[in-house]
């Protein structure tokens, strides 16, 4: 009777396992591919200097790997605790939390930077959709694709109340909204462009619908605070 019950688990202890090492696989990989440029940015990174580190993009990259293993202990730290505390859905939420975070805060970073004339060059702006696709270019598109992407895959998983195409779509525009309007706002010299509200949206929308199996049973997971036991009756 034991070993019936335990064979459930093993399958998803597998797939989880296979998930991590495609996962790891997948980190290593773009590693391997960026390594000069990341190296020509190692040590400017290491000494702690802004300039020529987090105000490229290689220096963000390059941070952001080098945050992951911290990341991977901090999930792990509140997967547990959780855990512990008899919380459901207790690696989901935390990687979902942590994730979001990682996922995205580099590439507010690189939107958010500021050009050669920031400052000095008055805010511009690009009202009209689909006009800038074609300047975007393969690498801008898939760039901006990736800016919400955690956010969309992560978000939905986390909390019920965003378990929904029409409410990932809406996160990632809003959120997009206000990274072009900072943009404006700060004249940071460049463009705020309604094209690039379009692309982060379909981004979100595109990695929420990739996590979508993850995130249908949220909408009806039990809250975050363990229910007591019923009391025996009579």
């Amino acid at each position: 009777m034991n070993h019936d019950a335990s064979l459930p688990v093993t399958p998803r202890r597998s797939r989880g396992i296979a998930v991590l090492a495609l996962a790891v696989l997948a980190v290593a990989g773009a590693a391997f591919v960026m390594r000069g440029p990341l190296l020509m940015s190692a040590p400017r990174c290491m000494a702690g200097r802004w300039h020529g580190c987090f105000d490229t993009f290689n220096g963000v990259v390059l941070m952001t790997l080098v945050a992951l293993p911290l990341a991977v202990l901090v999930v792990w730290v509140l997967a547990h605790r959780r855990r512990a505390d008899g919380v459901p859905w207790a690696w989901r939420r935390s990687l979902a939390e942590v994730g979001m975070v990682h996922g995205t805060v580099p590439f507010l970073g690189l939107t958010l930077m500021p050009g050669a004339g920031a400052g000095a060059v008055p805010g511009r702006t690009s009202l009209v959709p689909l006009r800038d696709l074609a300047t975007m270019g393969t690498l801008g598109i898939v760039g901006n694709l990736l800016v919400f992407a955690a956010l969309g895959f992560f978000a939905p998983m986390r909390f019920a109340a965003v378990a929904s195409v029409p409410r990932v779509l809406a996160l990632g525009a809003g959120c997009s909204v206000l990274i072009e309007t900072a943009q404006y706002v700060l004249r940071l010299d460049r463009v705020s462009s309604v094209d690039d509200v379009l692309v982060n949206a379909a981004g979100a929308l595109l990695a929420a619908l990739a996590s979508r199996r993850w995130w249908r049973s949220a909408a009806t997971e039990p809250s975050d605070r363990p229910r007591p036991a019923p009391a025996p009756a009579g």
